[in-house]
């Protein structure tokens, strides 16, 4: 009989990304993406209310995709861009009957961050920064132990669907939200 104990299961289920599929079965991430960027869950964001101070006010998005703003409540922020976003809350706030003719703005404040694990030398989360590529994210890390791969990593992103495992060039950009999994060689 094998006992599974709950630290064992979790350093099972750990190592699955890493190690429980081979980097060359991966798809190639997808090159193509949305001109403009979406909010998601861990973003700040600032929305400004146009003469109305006490409505401006930076916002976390939280886990569920959604910012609470006085007197409007709850709105779902994930997935909507800046500019679609202040559309929802100026409608929201003409509907609601609190403003007659809003004008209303929405900017990125700190993007959520990327992680990165894997044979760096300081894996864990880091700021995003717009730009980035993979290159750029491993030497936030620390750079390459002398056991990484480096011509490719894991990147595990949402592209039209749930979250999944990519491969992708160090040149390759990278997303608010990423997971780079940087593999190990094997000799």
């Amino acid at each position: 009989m094998v006992v599974c104990t709950r630290r064992l299961a979790l350093k099972l289920i750990m190592a699955l990304p890493v190690s429980g599929c081979m980097a060359d079965d991966l798809p190639l991430l997808p090159t193509q993406y949305k001109a403009d960027y979406e909010f998601g869950p861990g973003d700040q964001i600032r929305v400004i209310v146009f003469d109305e101070k006490q409505l401006s006010h930076e916002y976390r998005v939280d886990a569920g995709g959604m910012i609470d703003m006085p007197l409007v409540g709850g709105i779902r922020a994930a997935g909507y861009t800046a500019i679609d976003l202040a559309r929802l809350i100026a409608r929201k706030l003409q509907s609601d009957q609190l403003i007659l003719k809003p004008s209303v703005a929405v900017e990125i404040v700190e993007y959520r961050p990327f992680y990165i694990l894997g044979e760096v030398n300081k894996p864990g989360p880091y700021p995003y920064q717009p730009g980035m590529t993979v290159l750029s994210a491993v030497s936030i890390a620390g750079g390459f132990t002398y056991r990484a791969v480096q011509a490719y990593v894991g990147v595990t992103r949402a592209v039209d669907g749930p979250p999944r495992v990519w491969r992708a060039a160090a040149a390759a950009q990278v997303k608010p939200g990423d997971v780079i999994t940087v593999f190990e060689r094997h000799f």
